[in-house]
């Protein structure tokens, strides 16, 4: 019987994982709206880098779990760090320090399930059906709509695009990365590694190209705490169960729900609105996912 309970609870805790995960994630883009009018990005993720590494470390050791037995591992922990971490959030946090809106950001971020489905076949031997690859093209098309809608209203500039853009590598290309080399990677000392390198690529790029302002005040100090426990710890840990328990493809498809979560909080704080297209596109794309992960 109690055993029954407990795989009952695992099941649950399965199900409401993915959901939790979107809401989590949709949160980071606005912690970096709420941030960026004040501090420089950079800057600011290289503080939040080094101080989830800093609890993650302590937490490691209190527990004493377990470290990657040699350099190899190690070395492939820091390859996704920087790619799922610097790449990714530097992206996304320059592209909003530039006038990009929380909820635009978030759409072109969102494409990356297309590129991580090209890419699952070759590099990870996973095969995505036609009524997969029909609802990535059909989440492409519902992105596209809200990009196309957004710059015709100004939500953002063409180099905006260019930053989000790189950050679109950095999380498809840190999917795979995780998914091939560090599945099976200690969530605790793994996840210390990773920002501990994101931090040693993000500092030094913060040094040469800003001024390193980091005010401290309300909004800053909020999001810092928000970015810190609720995404680096929360939210990451949650997207490294995911790729663990599932194929990459899967797990990417969604980030094509984080966009409309990110919109409607953006419209309640910010006051970002969306057009009719804009919302016809969200749809589409929403529709995409089910077909993905059906």
């Amino acid at each position: 019987m109690l055993q029954h309970l407990f795989t009952r609870a695992d099941t649950l805790w399965l199900a409401v994982t993915p959901a939790l995960f979107v809401i989590l994630w949709s949160t980071g883009f606005i912690g970096a709206r709420l941030a960026m009018p004040h501090a420089d990005p950079l800057t600011f993720l290289s503080v939040r880098f080094l101080i989830a590494a800093a609890l993650l470390g302590a937490l490691a050791l209190a527990l004493k779990v377990r470290w990657p037995e040699n350099r190899r591992v190690a070395l492939h922990l820091a390859v996704a760090g920087i790619l799922i971490h610097a790449i990714y959030l530097g992206g996304v946090f320059i592209a909003v320090s530039w006038g990009t809106e929380a909820g635009m950001s978030a759409l072109i971020v969102s494409m990356s399930p297309l590129l991580v489905a090209a890419a699952s076949g070759p590099l990870l031997d996973v095969a995505v059906t036609r009524q997969q690859w029909a609802g990535f093209a059909l989440g492409l098309v519902g992105v596209a709509l809200v990009v196309s809608d957004k710059l015709e209203l100004g939500g953002t500039t063409p180099a905006g695009i260019i930053a989000c853009l790189l950050s679109l590598a950095g999380i498809a290309a840190g999917t795979l990365y995780q998914k091939r080399f560090c599945a099976d990677m200690n969530l605790i000392s793994g996840a210390c590694i990773q920002y501990s390198a994101a931090a040693m690529v993000a500092l030094p790029c913060a040094f040469v190209t800003e001024p390193m302002h980091l005010p401290i005040n309300a909004d800053t100090v909020i999001a810092m705490i928000w970015l810190v426990f609720v995404l680096s710890i929360g939210a990451v840990m949650l997207l490294y169960l995911l790729i663990r328990r599932g194929a990459a493809h899967r797990v990417s498809s969604l980030f094509y729900l984080v966009p409309p979560s990110t919109a409607i909080l953006a419209y309640f704080l910010f006051g970002e609105t969306l057009s009719g297209l804009a919302l016809v596109g969200m749809g589409i794309a929403v529709v995409g996912v089910a077909l993905v992960r059906r």
